[in-house]
């Protein structure tokens, strides 16, 4: 009988496969990151702070249920990531509008922790590569690595997009100019010789800010740009197409490098 992934721990990781199904289940579930941070901290006035706690502890528990796991689930896999966009759409806000330091600040500095931590986990363990995480260290690694790059994106977005600030491109404008990029790393992906590490790293980082402009498209007064839907709606919306899709697309953990 031909082993599966979930028994053959030395053969599959714990991380969710690399395809086109992959990277449609992220960009929802970093647009519900927006619309559901939103939701807590704006429709139910809670407060950034307040908020960022909620989510901070939601992903304490899913990140520890990830790494306890033994192999890959698919739904526990999905819930972390989305615990990542909820707490990073607080974080940001936090940082952003409630501490003062400004979308532009905001970005500086989590652009430093991103690309810190990167640096740490390729100087520690060799490879960045999902594909090497093969061990708790790379796990833990790889998770706050997502938890930076989700953050960042819901400062970068905001950046470009807010009418009020940054540079003020709108929220269409600012999806418009994330998902131009993204085509430029998928083309780069198949027509040239670029490191898959960088490229799915790069991509990784650009599908949060275009998930956040998403999300505030939604959302947002028309005065402000946005189309004015109930947080609550679009969030739920969301929420049913990331469940049909870890159900109806394959799901299949990443095979690893030893």
């Amino acid at each position: 009988m031909p082993l599966t992934p979930a028994d053959d721990p030395l053969q599959f990781g714990k991380v969710a496969e690399v395809t086109l199904g992959f990277w449609l289940v992220k960009i929802a579930a970093t647009t519900l990151g927006e619309t559901a941070g939103d939701a807590v901290t704006m429709s139910m006035g809670l407060g950034y702070l307040v908020g960022s706690a909620l989510f901070a502890a939601v992903f304490i528990v899913a990140l520890g249920a990830q790494i306890a796991s033994t192999h890959y689930r698919p739904f526990l896999f999905w819930f972390v990531i989305l615990a990542t966009t909820t707490v990073g759409t607080t974080l940001a806000d936090l940082l952003d509008r409630s501490l003062g330091i400004g979308y532009l600040g905001g970005t500086a500095v989590l652009i430093a922790l991103l690309f810190g931590t990167l640096a740490l986990w390729r100087r520690t363990l060799g490879s960045v590569a999902i594909s090497a995480i093969t061990s708790r260290t790379a796990e833990v690694f790889y998770w706050v690595t997502i938890l930076f790059s989700q953050t960042l994106g819901t400062a970068l977005g905001d950046w470009v997009a807010d009418p009020d600030s940054g540079l003020g491109l709108g929220y269409e404008g600012g999806a418009a100019v994330f998902a131009a990029a993204l085509v430029v790393v998928g083309a780069a992906w198949l027509w040239t010789r670029t490191s898959r590490t960088v490229l799915f790293w790069a991509a990784f980082i650009l599908t949060r800010p275009l998930g956040a402009t998403l999300g505030d498209w939604l959302d947002k007064p028309h005065a402000n740009g946005g189309l004015a839907l109930s947080r609550y709606t679009a969030t739920a919306a969301l929420a049913a197409f990331i469940v049909a899709a870890v159900l109806l697309l394959p799901q299949r953990a990443e095979r690893i490098r030893r």
